[in-house]
């Protein structure tokens, strides 16, 4: 499945000073990892909500703090997408400290994919064939085409 991640750097006020990473600290850098992938992809956020009003809202989130992160140091969350519903995204998220290689949090967001109504309501939607083949696929070598052995 689709592997995902990207470097950030623990902002002052992420985490006291004993390297404990506030909770919504952690949500938020799984949600900025996800609509990086998604800008990627091809499919900023912002733009889905503007031209489609679509997005993903978050359905679920299980979250545990494991180690220490403080202020300047460097941290690689990482999602693995566990798997994909007609309307969900479920994901595997973990957030690692760069230099020492210790495990920060991990846990499991699920997301859903919805429709934006007149009156401002969400509505659950099966995600677009489309998005669902480009998260699918991202990521595989399909595109180099047969091996020369194969031939």
């Amino acid at each position: 499945m689709l592997m995902y991640w990207r470097e950030l750097t623990v902002a002052w006020g992420e985490s006291d000073p004993f390297g404990l990473v506030y909770y919504p600290r952690m949500l938020a850098w799984v949600n900025d990892t996800e609509h990086d992938l998604f800008r990627a992809l091809g499919y900023p956020i912002d733009e889905m909500i503007r031209k489609d009003r679509t997005t993903f809202v978050m359905g679920e989130i299980h979250f545990r703090f494991i180690g220490p992160a403080a202020y300047g140091d460097r941290i690689r969350c990482i999602m693995t997408l566990a798997k994909v519903g007609r309307s969900t995204l479920h994901w595997d998220c973990k957030a690692i400290n760069v230099t020492t290689g210790i495990t920060v949090n991990e846990g499991r967001a699920t997301r859903v994919y919805a429709r934006i109504n007149e009156d401002g309501t969400l509505g659950s939607a099966a995600i677009p064939d489309h998005m669902r083949t480009a998260l699918l696929e991202a990521g595989k070598l399909s595109q180099l085409g047969e091996s020369q052995e194969a031939k």
